[in-house]
This record gives C-alpha cells, sequence and structure tokens, in this order.
C-alpha cells in the first residue's frame, strides 16, 4: 500500500450547496461495450445516470449534467441506431428541469448547465430551459460536435441542445489552478466550486469538484464518467482491498463484515492494489483508452481521501444510503456516506464468487 497521495487543493473558506439529482434514468445494457473481459455474472449494467444542482452563496445556481431525456427516441438518428443495435434499453419519468420545479427551484434561475461530456445520458434536454441559461462544454467541444443534427446528419447531439443560447468552450490554460493533479478552472473564482479537465472517455469530458463544508473541509468530486463501474478505480494503490469489508457488500442488512479474500480470485493478477477493471474498450464509449487511464489515476488519488466523497453518474449502489434532491449532500462526512457506500460495488460480482473462471 503507498501512502495516500497529497491532492492538493486552495485554500477557501467558501462553499457551494451541493443537490444530487435522480435523473429518474433508468439505463440497461451490455458491460462488455464499455470493459474488455467483464466478470462473470457481471454481463449487464444497469444504472441510474445523475445530475447535481450547485447553488453559490451569491444565488447563482449550475447544473452539472442533465441525465436523459424524456423523449430519447428523438435524439440524433446516428445515437439512436447505436443504442438499438447494441441492445440498449431506456426509461425515463421526469426531464431535470421537471424535477427541479416539482420542489420550487426555478429553471430560468439556472445560470448554466455544465455538460460532463456529450452522450446522450449525460446531455438531457437544454432546450427545455431559457436562452438566459448558457451551455458550458469541454475543449475541443464546438469543432468536433458543431453544428449539431439536422444541420449537420452525422452529429451525435442536437442543434436545438444549443440554438439561441450562449455555448462556452472550456480552456484550461497552462500554469492555471490545479485540484490534485488535475487541471482545474475555479469556476466563482472564490475556491467553492471547480470544474476539472477529465479527458480519455471523450473529447472535452471533464469533471467538477465543490467545497461543501469548510472547518474541516471536505468536497464532492462530480466524475461523470471518468468511469462507468467503481470496479475501475477500486481497489487502488492509495486504497487496497481490504481484509475486512464493512458494512457487508453482500448482505442486505450488512451484519458483519466480510472477508475480501473472498474476491482475491477477480483480482487482476490478484493483485489487491489494481482497479477489478484496468482494459477499456475503445471505441464510441471511449475516445482514448491510455489518456483515460490517466484521468482514472487522478481520480484514485481523490478518491483516497476520506474528504472527498467521488459520486461518478452511473453508481446504481448510492440510491438507498445518499439523500437525493430535493436534500442537500453536503453533510456526507458526518452521515458516513463515504464508508457505506465505497465497497458496494463488490455485490456486483456475486455471480462469480463460487466460480473458477472469474472472466467472461
Amino acid at each position: 500500500m503507498t501512502s495516500s497521495p497529497k491532492f492538493e487543493i486552495p485554500t477557501s473558506s467558501v462553499t457551494v450547496q451541493v443537490r444530487v439529482i435522480d435523473s429518474t434514468s433508468d439505463i440497461y445494457g451490455p458491460m462488455d461495450t464499455m470493459i474488455d473481459s467483464p466478470i462473470k455474472g457481471h454481463k449487464f449494467i444497469q444504472c441510474p445516470s445523475f445530475s447535481f444542482l450547485v447553488e453559490h452563496i451569491s444565488g447563482r445556481k449550475l447544473l452539472f449534467d442533465l441525465g436523459l431525456r424524456k423523449d430519447w427516441d428523438n435524439l440524433a438518428p446516428v445515437v439512436v441506431s447505436h443504442l438499438k443495435k447494441d441492445g440498449w434499453k431506456l426509461s425515463v419519468e421526469k426531464g431535470v428541469h421537471e424535477l427541479l420545479e416539482d420542489h420550487g427551484v426555478n429553471r430560468s434561475d439556472v445560470e448554466a448547465i455544465i455538460w460532463s461530456h456529450w452522450h446522450y445520458d449525460h446531455t438531457g434536454d437544454p432546450s427545455a430551459f431559457p436562452p438566459s441559461t448558457s451551455l458550458v462544454v469541454g475543449p475541443g467541444f464546438k469543432d468536433m460536435f458543431m453544428p449539431g443534427y439536422p444541420a449537420n446528419e452525422g452529429s451525435p447531439v442536437l442543434e436545438s441542445d444549443f440554438a439561441g443560447r450562449e455555448v462556452k468552450e472550456l480552456a484550461f490554460p497552462e500554469g492555471g489552478p490545479k485540484i490534485g493533479n488535475f487541471s482545474a478552472i475555479d469556476y466563482f473564482g472564490d475556491g467553492s466550486f471547480y470544474v476539472l479537465d477529465g479527458p480519455g472517455h471523450t473529447i472535452g469530458h471533464v469533471c467538477a469538484f465543490a467545497r461543501v463544508t469548510s472547518c474541516p473541509d471536505s468536497f464532492i468530486f462530480m466524475g461523470g464518467d471518468c468511469c462507468h463501474h467503481a470496479g475501475e478505480i477500486r481497489p487502488s494503490t492509495y486504497l487496497p482491498l481490504p481484509v475486512s469489508i464493512t458494512p457487508n457488500p453482500l448482505s442486505k442488512r450488512g451484519t458483519g463484515p466480510c472477508p475480501g479474500a473472498i474476491f482475491e480470485h477477480l483480482l487482476r493478477n490478484g493483485d489487491r492494489e489494481k482497479p477489478f477493471y484496468g482494459q477499456l474498450r475503445p471505441g464510441l464509449l471511449l475516445s482514448d483508452p491510455d489518456v483515460a487511464e490517466q484521468t482514472i489515476e487522478k481520480v484514485q488519488e481523490a478518491d483516497a481521501s476520506k474528504a472527498i466523497m467521488v459520486i461518478i453518474a452511473h453508481d446504481t449502489h448510492l440510491a438507498g444510503v445518499i439523500d437525493f434532491f430535493p436534500k442537500y449532500a453536503n453533510d456526507f462526512m458526518a452521515k458516513g456516506w463515504l464508508e457505506k457506500t465505497r465497497w458496494a460495488f463488490l455485490k456486483d460480482f456475486t455471480s462469480a464468487l463460487s466460480s473458477k473462471s472469474s472472466r467472461m
């Protein structure tokens, strides 16, 4: 085990309020479209797609990601064709704008929507927001994806997503702020909320980092699709597979610890300091595997901290533990969410525990 990295964060006493929105998206599809050699029994992934409402002390409001749009069959044809070809099943009950207004948050009060990236399960329906709401995208987005469909028939994004609104493309200059090893932009200029350069999964993929308490400091890391499953970042050299896992991920009641040894044959080369999943599948869901791995290594440095809760967009195992919108997530440390959810993903490997062959 390597000692925890020094994950340096600029000092500040200013915080933001963060609410994790269960966007009501339900996504079901084949695991092997994202990862080579899934663990036996982990053939499919069924997951949510989280959105985040970030509120500054000044009253300014941001959304990080929008989940899936209700009328997903009206996405760009190239996307719909891909989803049907690979057998994805999608459903969504309400758009994020509807969820906000159900709980008294006016969509017109949202200053900006930050897309972690251009994939359909994160872009939602920006056209449901007024033109005063800008759209913030990562580096390279405009050259690659604008104009959208139908002006560009091959584009995977819709022209209606940004028609009539300001589209702000981020740039991460050399010598700019750093959050750990991530290049960062201090969005509000006071150290409360940063957008992070998180490339690899797609062109222009970004993450976000929010200071949610001070004295002591604690932070929520919004990972987007830096990975799709927690088994891509855990265990790590900073966070090895525990000898004893509490709460027990295999027990609904969580009674009694679970011995980590029962998962060892599923590890790559039996290494308790390497994630269960390492080799990423290139293609439509991944633009640059090598760069994506570098981003994951940076995420692992954050994930090792007891003061940082890493929330990836599709972590199904947060349900039943964390408080979703309209409640706030700022008190995650006091509520023990990190400890309760960190190894919960191991439940996905239950079918492989009694098998001699660990991979499909």
